[in-house]
């Protein structure tokens, strides 16, 4: 059957959009992977509403890609700040494509914001797709997409 045969809500694009999809979202998992970890911290770097940046913690802590862990600067009551958490350190990559892609199609005539380097020994970090076998898929793979276990045809 055709790709448009199957159901697209099962698809895991949509799932992944349905849960970090939208900006604030995407930028609070930037921030924090870039060692913004604090409320206060993240509000004003993002430039976002307080309430709004609540929800989206929550709604990122609530599904596990971040983490709330307990710090006490003194004489100042507990407070938390936020940590990339299991699959959210998976998104990472996520992230370094986004950031790849602008950097290529829409950086200003100055050229990046920001440059993204591997923390060990400095060097500038490229994003590669490949298969199983170890095939360098290159910067325009041949790609075939076919239903998983878990797809549904449409109703």
């Amino acid at each position: 059957m055709p790709f448009t045969a199957y159901d697209s809500e099962t698809c895991s694009i949509a799932r992944t959009l349905a849960l970090v999809g939208d900006r604030w979202s995407l930028l609070v998992l930037r921030d924090v992977a870039s060692g913004v970890r604090r409320f206060d911290e993240l509000a004003g770097h993002l430039g976002i509403a307080r309430n709004v940046l609540s929800e989206r913690l929550r709604r990122l802590t609530d599904a596990g890609l971040l983490e709330r862990v307990a710090y006490r600067d003194e004489g100042v009551r507990a407070r938390h700040e936020y940590r990339l958490h299991g699959p959210g350190r998976e998104l990472v990559v996520i992230l370094a494509a986004f950031l790849t892609w602008g950097d290529r199609h829409l950086a200003g005539p100055e050229g990046p914001p920001a440059l993204l380097r591997h923390a060990d020994c400095g060097a500038p970090v490229h994003l590669t797709l490949s298969c199983d076998e170890g095939h360098d898929l290159g910067p325009r793979p041949r790609l075939r997409l076919e239903p998983g276990p878990g797809s549904r045809p449409r109703p």
